[in-house]
């Protein structure tokens, strides 16, 4: 019986484990840098994410939303902003859309250092900026797939992507270079153009969230 030879490579993990281990570097290094500027803002971590998460939402966020984004309990997630509130950096309102809830926005202050901790990540963008325009098209796809299949898992927080937008209109123009549209702008939508995090997006429903993610993936 044939005993197939060790390759110097049988040790090897699969790919797929290496790309989340190299993820998870990368996120260890840009964890590090934020905290780095977070500290000098007199802030922990949750805080500083808090901050991030509101800049630019005007209507406000409710608790329960922050927490899931965290993914961390609703009473973890009222200290943090307790404290950022006393700092001057949060405050609460009437929500727009039910006058009984507490929404949450950014003070003056609170956009001001928003704004410098935007800018605690600058070195991972300039190293991404470096890559060819093609690599950095390609990297993005890649990520909105794995996030696509991150969605299947319901672990993934909720997002203010292209993807999960009302506007997003999917495969509109099959077998174009640019198959998606924006019906925002009424306009082609690259894949280079799709976006994370996008201040106009409106949320659309579940079952067109699923189908937009799963036609991207």
């Amino acid at each position: 019986m044939d005993i197939q030879a060790e390759t110097p490579w049988d040790s090897t993990p699969d790919i797929s484990a290496r790309i989340v281990t190299a993820i998870g570097r990368i996120a260890t290094v840009l964890r590090s840098g934020m905290w780095e500027v977070s500290t000098a803002e007199g802030l922990n971590p949750a805080q500083a994410e808090i901050l991030q998460l509101l800049q630019h939402r005007t209507t406000g966020v409710r608790l329960s939303w922050l927490a899931r984004q965290l993914s961390i309990s609703a009473a973890s997630t009222s200290d943090s902003v307790a404290a950022l509130v006393a700092k001057g950096l949060v405050r609460k309102a009437k929500a727009e859309d039910d006058g009984r809830a507490t929404a949450l926005h950014l003070t003056a202050e609170g956009e001001q250092v928003a704004a410098r901790l935007g800018h605690a990540l600058s070195f991972a963008d300039t190293a991404v900026s470096h890559l060819p325009p093609g690599q950095q098209v390609q990297m993005l796809t890649g990520l909105f797939k794995l996030i696509a299949e991150l969605q299947k898992t319901e672990r993934f927080p909720e997002l203010r992507a292209c993807l999960s937008c009302r506007h997003f209109e999917p495969n509109k123009y099959p077998g174009e270079e640019v198959p998606h549209h924006c019906a925002l702008v009424n306009a082609p939508l690259p894949i280079s153009f799709l976006r994370i995090d996008c201040a106009e997006h409106m949320p659309t429903d579940p079952v067109s969230q699923r189908r937009n993610w799963e036609a991207f993936a």
